[in-house]
């Protein structure tokens, strides 16, 4: 492992060799304040260590020019290890956040060519997300020209898709045309553990003419996304966050279905959303669907048994009007005995009771 790859003079070594000093600071730390004054020369050391990293951290806060800058010039020959290591990469977020913009300037400069390696790798990631907060807007550009060929496995990858969000979050839209090289993959990034926070960070942040098309093609495939593990996130998304416009072709899409979606493991989430997030003339139809008579009967007696339906129909007695509550409270009460009877698994009828007895207000 590259963050295991210490240079053996200058960084307290695998084989539980310590320096002199470090081993007085571990014996001591709780007892006395240190200083960087004193460990100059170890800082590297001192950052490859639990306490010696913290130490660090906290004295930059505070540190004079001329501290900062003998970090500095201790830290750059090793950071690419350091920033890799599980105490060390703190020590480099800490001097993005503290260093002046040269110091920034040349740390960012080290890290040039392997943007991609560092994104992917658990503590390089977070130096990759801290360094795009704090470089100037030339360097971030050259970040994201550096991972542009790769940004798909940079998205599918636990560690530097966090990369690419905080990308998104930061720099200039202008940089972001990689964005335009989603379009005809929106399922794909809809569907993925990653992909998904990734895609809900781009229709979040950037404006509507970059993302118009990516909505667009969101909207072929509502339903299917609406019962996905990961799509329905950004369903949810959509309906609290999005444009109105889009709001409204979800709910449309919901409307006629929310029975049969309440009752899917991943949908009931979407309805739940779109319950509480829609205009009070789409909720009153919505809420209909549930308290409307049927043919085979009220349906708030199955809701009330399944392990997913029973939460739809908890936000819809929390979000209805006073005239829907009073139905739907009248159609769940003759229920409650029987179920409790016959069903073992009976915790969320608790929640049914106190919403009966203490009704939300209305707004």
């Amino acid at each position: 492992m590259a963050a295991q790859m210490f240079h053996q003079g200058m960084y307290g070594r695998r084989d539980g060799f310590q320096s002199r000093i470090l081993e007085d600071f571990k014996a001591t730390h709780k007892s006395r304040k240190w200083e960087l004054r004193e460990i100059a020369g170890h800082i590297v050391e001192f950052s490859g260590d639990q306490h010696g990293s913290r130490l660090i951290q906290e004295r930059l806060v505070s540190a004079s020019s001329d501290e900062k800058q003998r970090v500095f010039d201790e830290i750059l020959p090793n950071i690419l290890q350091l920033i890799q290591d599980v105490f060390g990469n703190y020590v480099i977020q800490k001097l993005f956040e503290q260093g002046t913009q040269i110091q920034k300037t040349r740390l960012a400069a080290e890290m040039e060519g392997r943007i991609l390696s560092l994104s992917k790798q658990m503590y390089g990631c977070r130096v990759v997300q801290k360094a795009i907060e704090h470089i100037l807007p030339e360097q971030q550009a050259a970040i994201v020209h550096e991972l542009e060929p790769n940004v798909l496995e940079c998205i599918y990858d636990a560690n530097g898709n966090h990369v690419i969000q905080k990308i998104i979050e930061v720099v200039s839209p202008e940089q972001l045309g990689f964005v335009y090289n989603f379009r005809g993959m929106v399922h794909s990034l809809a569907t993925h553990t990653f992909g998904c926070r990734v895609l809900q960070r781009a229709l979040d942040r950037l404006p509507d003419g970059m993302i118009a098309p990516l909505v667009a093609e969101l909207h072929t495939m509502t339903l299917n996304l609406m019962q996905n593990q990961f799509g329905n996130y950004v369903m949810q998304f959509l309906i609290e966050k999005g444009r109105p416009y889009d709001r409204a072709l979800l709910l449309d899409k919901l409307r006629g279905r929310l029975l049969v979606m309440a009752r899917h493991k991943f949908a009931s989430n979407v309805c739940e959303k779109a319950l509480k997030f829609s205009d009070a003339e789409t909720r009153r139809q919505l809420i209909d669907e549930i308290i409307s008579p049927r043919p085979e009967g009220a349906v708030v007696g199955w809701m009330m048994k399944d392990q997913y339906a029973n939460y739809v129909l908890q936000s819809a007695l929390k979000l209805a009007d006073v005239d829907q509550r009073e139905i739907l409270i009248h159609q769940i009460r003759p229920h409650l005995v029987s179920i409790r009877l016959t069903n073992s698994n009976t915790k969320h009828l608790a929640t049914l009771e106190g919403l009966i007895q203490n009704p939300p207000q209305s707004t």
